[in-house]
C-alpha cells in the first residue's frame, strides 16, 4: 500500500531540516544530532521513576525503573526494555516516553538498560550488558516488587536485537526463565544487507541502508563475527525453546524483510510467535505514537500482548 499520510508529512518535515545522514558522522556528532531530534518527541504520561545501577561483567551500567503510578507496592511482572540506535546512538532518556507508555499502559513495571554502545563497546560488550541486567533483575525481583516468574524482555531496532539475543542467552545458560519477547522491527542480520526491503526502503524512509552500513561496521567491524546467532539472531543454530513472540515490522522499513524472516524461523521452530507488518509505516514509527496513528495502533497491540503474556 501507499506510504501512510502521516509519515509522509513527517518525513517531510524531516526533510526540510536538511539533517545529515548518519554515515556521514562521527558517532560522538551522531549521537548529539539524534538527542536533540528525541527531545521534540512529547513525554511519556507520568509514572513512578527510579535510576538505578546495576552489575555486569564490565562494571556496572545504570538503568531506570518504570512503574505506573497507580502501582503502589505491589508486586508486578517486568519488562526488560532495550533502545533502539543501531548500537552506536540512542539512550535510556531518550526512549523514555517509550518506556512509560509500556510501563502505563500495560500495567507493568520497566526496567530499561544503559547497555554499552559502539565503537567504545563493541560486540558482544551490548548483548552481555542486558543479559546480566536481565539475570540481575531476575536475582532481585523482591527488591524490585517484581514477579520473578514473569518476566519479559522486549526493544526496538538494535534493543529487538538484544532482546532476541538476551532470549537466546537465557535458553542457552540455564536462565533465567523469560515469559515473552516484544520485538519491535529487530535488526536479526549482519551478515547480509542484500534483502528486497533493504533496496527498496535504502532512502528516504528515516532509516537509510548507509546508515545501516555504518552501525555495522562500528559494532562489528570483524565479518568473521557476523553471523554468530548472538550478532544476527537469524543465523542461530537453533531457536526452538525460546519465550512466545511478539514481532512488529514496518512495510517501509529497510528491516522489514529480516525481522519477518526471524519470525518465520521462530514458528518453523515451534516457537509461539505473531509477526505484525504495518502498511504504510516507516521504521521508527512504534516511538512516535504521538504523531502517527500506526504507532498507537501498534502500542495497543503490544499492549495487548504483554498483559496476555504476563497477566
Amino acid at each position: 500500500m501507499p506510504l501512510d499520510r502521516q509519515a509522509r508529512l513527517l518525513l517531510d518535515t524531516v526533510a526540510a531540516m536538511n539533517l545529515p545522514d548518519l554515515s556521514t558522522l562521527a558517532p560522538g556528532p551522531a549521537r548529539e544530532m539524534t538527542r536533540e531530534q528525541r527531545s521534540r518527541l512529547p513525554p511519556g504520561p507520568p509514572a513512578q521513576v527510579t535510576d538505578l545501577r546495576i552489575p555486569v561483567p564490565r562494571g556496572t551500567v545504570s538503568a531506570r525503573l518504570y512503574r505506573p503510578e497507580s502501582a503502589g507496592d505491589r508486586v508486578l511482572p517486568l519488562l526488560l526494555w532495550f533502545h533502539g540506535g543501531g548500537f552506536v546512538i540512542g539512550s535510556v532518556a531518550e526512549s523514555d516516553p517509550d518506556a512509560r507508555r509500556l510501563a502505563t499502559d500495560a500495567g507493568i513495571s520497566v526496567l530499561s538498560v544503559e547497555y554499552g554502545l559502539a565503537p567504545e563497546h563493541r560486540f558482544p560488550t551490548g548483548a552481555e550488558d542486558c543479559y546480566a541486567a536481565t539475570a540481575w533483575a531476575a536475582a532481585n525481583a523482591e527488591r524490585l516488587d517484581v514477579d520473578a516468574t514473569r518476566i519479559a524482555v522486549g526493544g526496538d531496532s538494535a534493543g529487538g536485537n538484544l532482546a532476541t539475543v538476551v532470549a537466546l542467552m537465557a535458553r542457552d545458560r540455564g536462565g533465567p526463565n523469560l515469559a515473552f519477547q516484544l520485538l519491535v522491527y529487530p535488526v536479526t542480520d549482519f551478515a547480509s544487507l542484500e534483502t528486497p526491503s533493504h533496496h527498496e526502503n535504502a532512502d528516504g524512509y528515516f532509516l537509510t541502508r548507509s546508515s545501516l552500513f555504518w552501525f555495522r561496521e562500528h559494532y562489528l567491524p570483524d565479518p568473521a563475527v557476523r553471523r554468530n546467532g548472538y550478532a544476527s539472531p537469524l543465523h542461530a543454530t537453533r531457536l526452538d525453546g525460546l519465550p512466545p513472540a511478539l514481532l512488529l515490522t514496518a512495510e517501509f522499513d529497510p528491516l522489514r524483510d529480516e525481522g519477518e524472516a526471524y519470525g518465520e524461523r521462530l514458528r518453523a521452530a515451534g516457537v509461539s510467535v505473531t509477526v505484525s507488518r504495518y502498511d504504510g509505516m516507516i521504521h521508527g514509527f512504534f516511538s512516535m505514537a504521538a504523531f502517527l496513528e500506526g504507532g498507537k495502533r501498534a502500542t495497543a497491540e503490544a499492549v495487548s500482548a504483554l498483559r496476555a503474556a504476563l497477566g
